[in-house]
């Protein structure tokens, strides 16, 4: 039902988010070093997401007689400058990811695979708003400076996300 070769792109796509879950647990953890328990916890929220989407790759790839392959996942970064760098490294993986699933549409489409091209869909829609939300808390940041009131409230705004799986 899958070719050969969408069923090797999406299990790449599924180390893929595995890894960003891991990248997010490490900049969750960079911020609870911090004592910023707001960012920490919008980063383990994202972590859950991105674990939600490999679940729901993984999940897709045997509905359509694949093969699920899960392969090592690269150590993520743990170094962090600060607030502003670790937003940075989220905007920028989160363009990889995004440009990973252009690449899989336009994969899709190239073979005709309209179930996939059509399951995709949610991921391109995730991704805009994905990219969206970082970036506007990346303005944020940097609105902020070094205004610790205003991190203080940023922080205690982003402490109230919560996950919720969305709607299968």
């Amino acid at each position: 039902m899958i070719s050969k070769n969408m069923e090797n792109m999406l299990n790449e796509q599924i180390n893929k988010e595995l890894f960003s879950a891991n990248l997010y647990l490490s900049i969750c953890s960079y911020f609870q070093d911090q004592d910023l328990d707001g960012f920490a916890n919008f980063f383990r929220i994202q972590s859950k997401e991105e674990l939600f989407h490999a679940s729901k790759q993984f999940d897709y790839v045997h509905d359509v007689g694949g093969k699920v392959t899960i392969k090592a996942v690269d150590a993520p970064e743990t170094e962090f400058n600060s607030t502003i760098h670790a937003f940075e490294v989220t905007l920028a993986h989160e363009k990889k990811v995004t440009a990973s699933i252009n690449e899989l549409v336009k994969q899709a489409l190239a073979e005709s695979d309209y179930a996939t091209h059509n399951f995709l869909q949610w991921f391109i829609a995730e991704q805009v708003e994905e990219e969206s939300l970082v970036n506007n808390l990346l303005s944020k940041l940097r609105m902020i400076g070094d205004n610790s009131s205003a991190l203080y409230l940023l922080n205690a705004e982003l402490a109230q996300r919560t996950f919720v799986e969305p709607a299968k």
